[in-house]
């Protein structure tokens, strides 16, 4: 059984709350199925932009980088997704350290 895309988004915010690692939500999708992307911020200008994909091989599900590069470019690229996808949830993860929690056991469901 899938976790709903709220309840997924609000246990991953403590997840990273847990680790002191700043995030927000900056765009809020479908509070049932909405896919999710997670913004990972460096505060150097940097971004990279995670998407949730099916390895084919296994069938299981991974986090995989859809954008990354200038920060502006990032953004403007998840602006594109949003006019693809209006239930997308985004999430701004900021740290200097590019910490996202992501790679975790429980974060790929």
């Amino acid at each position: 059984m899938r976790l709903t895309a709220d309840v997924w988004v609000s246990a991953y915010l403590t997840r990273l709350r847990l680790s002191d690692i700043p995030a927000f939500v900056t765009q809020k999708g479908d509070a049932t199925a909405g896919a999710v992307l997670v913004k990972m911020n460096t505060l150097d200008g940097q971004a990279v932009a995670y998407q949730r994909s099916f390895d084919l091989m296994t069938g299981d599900r991974c986090w995989v980088v859809l954008t990354e590069g200038v920060e502006a470019d990032v953004d403007a690229a998840l602006q594109r997704q949003k006019g693809f996808d209006p239930d997308l949830w985004v999430i701004e993860v900021e740290d200097k350290q590019g910490r996202h929690l992501l790679d975790e056991p429980g974060l790929s469901d």
